[in-house]
């Protein structure tokens, strides 16, 4: 089966076409290296030297498709035309031959050829000195270094530049790749702490007043819905309090506005006692000392979250809230009885749950929420630890 040489590039040809019309220029007006006279041409004449030049313009085409093969190929015509008049221009052809085999080749045949070139030079500079004794004969090793290694070491210079500035593109490249990630984890983790934000402040006060309204409608009793009322005012006020502070917060991007502080634990007090407005009966014990800010937030909104739960699902009974720090960490429980309640409820979207648990893994905590059986009855307990020693969040 024949072997299809590749397509050669248009400035090959060109280089090509150059070269060749150069080289008969040249034979042309009878102009070449070496008169006929000396004895080591031992093709004289004007018409031998065609045959070099014209391989030499043949491999200049593959100079980039196959420079090994091109390589190969010319390098007996340059041996041949040494035994010739010889032709400058099928010199300047092999050098850039012996560039190009380096430039373009694979990477092993670019690190051997100036190695092989460089022991060639040396060669036909020591070899011809200790037989002729001439310091003529040296000049044989310049030649040959000039014709064979410095095109070489020229193409791995422009090819070691070349690999790195192609390593450095993709460095960029990767660095960009690396910092678009970060950016959109980035946003993805604002937007998942914006939501947790969102729902712990605001879904306390819109489910009671979706149970306090849905207990309004569907009792007929003045007194009552006037409670209700009551109590769906105060919730939605609060609600819309702290919805206008944390849209203020999101719409400020000038750094002006003063940072509303953080809840603390000092304020599970006055969270209780809206819960037991909003109609539950909570029992608060909380025993611990100083915790960092992180933790103290945390501990705050599964707390809330919790309360909020109960509020929507619990059945009749009591709620208990209890803070203990043990061991380096701060535990976190919240009961309520389980099973079904007379009373309205409220939906939910699973989503209290999903805010608590992030919470405490971004502190490396722990957290646990279900039903479980207890003296009084089944109940369904939260339970989060939140180590207030190593518990930085991420």
């Amino acid at each position: 089966m024949a072997v299809r040489l590749p397509r050669p590039r248009r400035f090959d040809v060109y280089v090509a076409l150059g070269g060749l019309l150069g080289g008969l220029l040249l034979w042309g007006v009878g102009l070449a290296t070496r008169p006929h006279t000396e004895a080591y041409v031992l093709l004289p004449g004007r018409w031998p030297l065609l045959l070099p030049l014209v391989v030499m313009a043949g491999c200049e085409l593959l100079r980039r498709t196959a420079p090994r093969t091109a390589l190969l190929i010319g390098t007996p015509a340059i041996v041949l035309d040494t035994v010739t008049q010889g032709s400058l221009v099928t010199i300047l052809m092999y050098t850039d031959l012996m560039y190009a085999a380096v430039l373009y080749g694979p990477p092993a045949s670019a690190h051997r050829i100036p190695r092989i070139t460089g022991l060639l030079t040396v060669a036909a500079a020591v070899v011809p000195f200790a037989v002729w004794r001439e310091p003529e004969a040296l000049l044989i090793g310049v030649i040959t270094g000039l014709v064979t290694f410095g095109p070489a070491a020229t193409g791995l210079i422009v090819r070691n530049h070349r690999d790195a500035a192609e390593a450095a593109r993709l460095r960029a490249e990767q660095t960009a790749l690396l910092a678009e990630m970060d950016r959109a984890q980035a946003v993805t983790a604002e937007r998942a702490r914006m939501a947790r934000e969102l729902h712990d402040m605001v879904a306390n006060h819109l489910s009671a007043i979706a149970i306090h309204s849905t207990a309004a409608l569907s009792l007929d009793d003045p007194s009552t819905s006037q409670d209700a009322l009551t109590v769906i005012r105060e919730n939605s006020v609060e609600g819309l309090a702290e919805m206008r502070r944390l849209i203020g917060i999101l719409r400020d991007s000038s750094g002006d506005t003063e940072p509303v502080a953080a809840p603390t634990l000092d304020g599970l007090g006055a969270l209780v006692d809206g819960a037991r407005t909003n109609g539950l009966d909570v029992v608060l014990d909380a025993t611990h000392g100083t915790v960092p800010t992180p933790v103290e937030l945390a501990a705050y909104r599964i707390v809330q979250e919790s309360l909020t739960n109960a509020l929507k699902h619990a059945g009749p009974g009591r709620v208990t809230v209890s803070l203990a720090q043990p061991d380096g960490v701060l535990s976190v429980a919240v009961t309520s009885p389980y099973g079904d309640r007379d009373g309205p409820r409220a939906p939910g979207s699973g989503a209290g749950l999903v805010g608590m648990r992030e919470r405490a893994a971004l502190l490396d905590g722990t957290f646990e929420a279900g039903p479980e059986d207890s003296p009084d009855g089944k109940i369904w307990a939260v339970r989060a630890t939140l180590p207030v020693t190593e518990g930085e969040p991420e």
